[in-house]
């Protein structure tokens, strides 16, 4: 046995001796691990935030200055861009939790030839690249498409510079995973209160509303969470379909990107109010994200 064998086996062996320290250890990596990846890029986007415009900024800020922010707020419209991105994520999120909770209750609750290969091919959309849906979204929501059935000629809606231009791909493209944890949780409600609902004269309908919902609360706050977040963070299709006008419509993320060319300071200012709905939403749902994560490992 090489040297190197001999050191593996014996921290193998140390390890399930001391199971409590190796916990420890993996414990500690693990949060080292994120405070390197992952706290450290929001420490520096707070620190070249605060630095004075032309000021190289240093791990610790020599001055710290709140002009930065007060620019973005007071002396440009990025307020209204959030304001677009919070409207546009919250009517995408409370769409697809509707028809995803219709969807998982389908799927959960009920059976019917091909459900398992129709939700395999349901989840199959979630992981399509969106470059792959450019044109034909493109075309059918600016008012480019043009259908002729029977000598009738129709043309699709012109969505461009809307809510719903951005909206509606970003719910196709955001469903299959609701669908997927709203199933997940609703098949694991017991039979018997759905059936006892149902004795007492509620329909199907009603008893998703007033029995499996209720139930799993946890799985509807973790689809409609990450459901936002996605479509907040959004950058595609927020970038495709709207003309970077603060008036009509366009979110945030595709102006943080050009204020990253233009200051260096401002973007990080904006990226930081820009987190603020988002560090607001984690704390308020924090509960039952966290129930609804780790469900499936109870």
């Amino acid at each position: 046995m090489s040297t190197d064998d001999g050191r593996i086996a014996r921290a193998v062996d140390n390890a399930l001796r001391y199971p409590g320290a190796a916990y420890r250890l993996l414990f500690a990596v693990v949060v080292g691990f994120f405070l390197v990846f992952a706290g450290f890029p929001i420490y520096w986007l707070l620190v070249v935030a605060v630095t004075p415009t032309g000021a190289a900024p240093g791990l610790v800020p020599e001055s710290v200055t709140a002009t930065n922010v007060l620019v973005v707020v007071v002396g440009s419209e990025f307020l209204r861009y959030v304001f677009n991105s919070l409207v546009i994520a919250a009517c995408t999120t409370v769409a697809v939790v509707v028809v995803a909770s219709l969807a998982g209750y389908a799927f959960g609750r009920l059976e019917f030839p091909g459900k398992r290969a129709l939700l395999i091919v349901t989840l199959c959309v979630a992981y399509f690249p969106p470059v792959a849906f450019v044109i034909p979204l493109f075309r059918l929501l600016s008012g480019a498409l043009e259908v002729s059935v029977f000598g009738v000629t129709a043309t699709s809606p012109d969505l461009f510079n809307t809510p719903a231009g951005p909206g509606i791909p970003l719910t196709g493209l955001t469903m299959p995973l609701a669908i997927f944890i709203l199933t997940t949780f609703f098949e694991r409600i017991p039979d018997t209160l759905e059936d006892a609902a149902r004795v007492e004269g509620t329909t199907r309908l009603g008893a998703l509303v007033r029995v499996i919902v209720p139930l799993s609360r946890p799985g509807i706050a973790t689809a409609a969470v990450l459901t936002f977040l996605q479509v907040y963070t959004e950058f595609f299709f927020s970038l495709l379909m709207t003309n970077g006008d603060p008036q009509d419509w366009a979110p945030i993320v595709p102006v943080i990107r050009g204020l990253r060319n233009a200051n260096a300071s401002f973007a990080a200012a904006a990226a930081v109010i820009a987190l603020v709905p988002v560090v607001l939403l984690l704390a308020l749902a924090d509960d039952h994200v966290v129930a609804g994560l780790t469900a499936g490992y109870r």
